[in-house]
């Protein structure tokens, strides 16, 4: 008999699980639910946690959830998808919305009770990311509404009424630039490579070919090409000049013996000297070029060869929006904005001074009586005086200055909690913003673990017997909260993730500097500066347990020391209640976290001071000696 205290939802959840792993056809597949964000990692489904309520809501979502990710799980080969992804962020958001969309529309065809399930996820992710109010097409995610397109084509049914708004607001121009490649979507549909050769093709129509990178099947061709030609090479007549399958006399032909046997004669010199002439070539290579010898493993880090990472299977890069609903960052952020009220004097006061100090710098200039521009009232004049004279416009010239990007990145440790975390977010919040009226771009990233000593990357290490020296025994978390190329109100809300309770856990500083440094590395602007702020030194108690006391400090330094020894990015940190100088070149340490707006402001204000003494005088630089 069962007692009253048992979950009355647990029922559901057991024929929900039991019900996808029959759609998924994997019957190991594990399902867990829970209030982390939904989705696929391994064998493991993660489905939104569901209440003893049970409300209506609640059950159409994990439903509509558990059917996306099983027909996913069927219908999606992850070797073949990255085979053919494309290299930039663009490029490969559009390439992810369609594959998903593609698994959707074939599911929904196999299994047409699957679609209303699915149509009731994507209104409510709709409704909650706001795509009912969107009005202009340049506020709406681009990739999410041609993912809306393929599946509303594919299946023939309408959309939610918040999605069918994105796609309708792009649809004209993705069917104008598309709409002859469109028409073959539905010869392309079940075959997964012909449908990503199809979204390449897409993605070029819509003219960001330039982020494809190589086609992977124009590289198929050239091998095969290459083997074709060996096997030609390999192909040599016997020294008679004759097949063995040719002595019949019946099969033979007089008129043509004679040529036969001179060209097979021809064709065993020829072969004979490439032979020789490969063997000679073979004999002089270098021991080390051996064409079958395997290229060596490529070193976890760059700065340090010698660092190891025991398991990096489970680490993380992520868009803060994939780690909250979109109705719990607004809460989040709404949480933020009343401790943002309460220094709301002091901080604007330091923002409008950082933007003066920037502008100062800008030397913006004009050019003048041009034919297009914008209006240039100071000769309005003369067009009152004499009708006749046409409209002079006037265009801002360029400056060196707004060729720049700064990445802002957070220590995301347990030990930031409280005050110290909530300035960090608020401070980030105020450089995007006045940063972006100046026309620099702004990066804003955190890191953390994903789990308290050691996640699965410990477990792996447990099992496998405990090996001496396994180095790094943590999964990361690399939070992305802003990229450079995101316009500021798109993301505000991701920066209340800071105050979601259980997000900050361990840190490990040098691979989160180094993963910062690549990032900033593949940007195009000519000017970079990345500022840490940290509370002092990477801290994993599952790492430092049973590796050197100093393992993570040593990676810190050597990566700082590359990214300094490069000088392709200025590299600045501010510590909070620890002195960081012991480890970075240029930085200053705060004892009080209300300090940090000002040290954010001033630090960055004087990488911009055209005199080099003020910039040392506000850095801190010691000179050596």
């Amino acid at each position: 008999m069962a007692q009253s205290s048992d979950n009355p939802s647990e029922p559901f959840k057991k024929a929900l699980a039991e019900a996808t792993r029959v759609m998924a056809d994997d019957p190991d597949l594990t399902v867990s639910y829970t209030v982390d964000p939904s989705g696929l990692s391994g064998d493991a489904m993660r489905l939104p946690q569901i209440s003893r309520r049970m409300t209506r809501e609640e059950v159409l979502i994990a439903r509509g959830t558990a059917d996306a990710l099983a027909l996913h799980r069927r219908y999606h080969d992850d070797a073949l998808h990255s085979r053919y992804a494309p290299a930039g962020d663009m490029a490969r958001d559009l390439y992810e919305a369609m594959e998903t969309a593609r698994c959707e529309a074939v599911g929904a065809r196999d299994m047409p009770g699957t679609a209303g399930n699915i149509d009731a996820k994507i209104g409510e992710d709709a409704r909650r990311r706001g795509y009912d109010q969107i009005t202009q097409a340049a506020d709406a995610p681009l990739a999410t509404a041609a993912g809306y397109l393929i599946r509303h084509l594919a299946t023939g049914r309408d959309l939610p009424p918040a999605a069918q708004n994105v796609m309708d607001l792009w649809r004209g121009f993705i069917e104008e630039q598309a709409g002859g490649t469109l028409d073959g979507l539905e010869d392309t549909l079940t075959d997964q490579a012909a449908f990503a050769r199809f979204s390449r093709k897409v993605i070029d129509d819509l003219g960001y070919g330039d982020q494809l990178g190589d086609d992977p099947d124009a590289q198929d061709d050239d091998s095969q090409d290459d083997a074709e030609t060996s096997e030609e090479d390999q192909q040599e007549p016997d020294s008679t000049g004759q097949d063995d399958q040719d002595d019949s006399p019946e099969d033979a032909n007089p008129d043509q013996s004679q040529d036969e046997t001179q060209d097979a004669a021809e064709a065993s010199v020829s072969v004979d000297e490439m032979a020789d002439q490969e063997m000679g070539e073979e004999t002089e290579m270098p021991e080390g070029e051996a064409p079958l010898e395997p290229p060596a493993p490529q070193p976890v880090s760059e700065a340090d060869p010698e660092y190891q990472v025991f398991d990096d299977a489970h680490d993380e890069e992520i868009k803060a929006e994939e780690l909250a609903e979109p109705i719990e960052l607004e809460r989040l952020r709404a949480y933020l904005d009343q401790q943002l009220e309460l220094l709301k004097g002091a901080v604007s006061r330091l923002a409008n001074k950082l933007q003066r100090r920037l502008q100062a710098q800008q030397n913006r200039s004009w050019e003048f009586d041009r034919e297009e521009g914008i209006l240039d009232a100071g000769r309005l004049a003369r067009v009152v005086a004499n009708p006749t004279t046409p409209l002079s416009f006037k265009v801002e010239k360029d400056t060196e200055f707004r060729d720049t990007v700064v990445t802002l990145l957070l220590d995301n440790s347990g030990s930031m909690r409280g005050r110290p975390i909530s300035i960090a977010a608020i401070c980030a919040d105020v450089l995007a913003r006045t940063l972006e009226r100046c026309s620099v771009k702004v990066e804003i990233l955190g890191f953390t673990t994903r789990a308290w000593k050691g996640g699965q990357a410990r477990e792996a290490w447990l099992n496998e017997g405990r090996p001496q020296q396994p180095g790094r025994l943590n999964d990361l978390r690399h939070i992305i909260y802003k990229s450079a190329d995101a316009p500021w109100r798109r993301v505000r809300d991701n920066l209340g993730l800071m105050m979601k309770e259980g997000l900050l856990k361990e840190n490990i500083d040098g691979e989160a500097l180094e993963w910062a440094h690549r990032r900033m590395q593949a940007r195009p602007e000519a000017r970079k500066i990345l500022m840490v702020i940290s509370d002092g030194a990477p801290v994993d108690d599952s790492t430092l347990s049973v590796n050197p006391a100093n393992y993570l400090e040593k990676h810190l330094r050597d990566v700082i020391a590359m990214v300094e020894r490069k000088k392709q990015v200025e590299l600045i940190a501010i510590g909070i209640g620890h002195d960081v100088t012991r480890y970075y070149q240029r930085a200053v340490t705060i004892t009080d976290a209300e300090q940090l707006a000002g040290a954010i402001t001033e630090q960055l204000a004087s990488l911009f001071d055209n005199d080099p003494r003020a910039q040392a005088r506000i850095m801190g630089i010691r000179k050596a000696g």
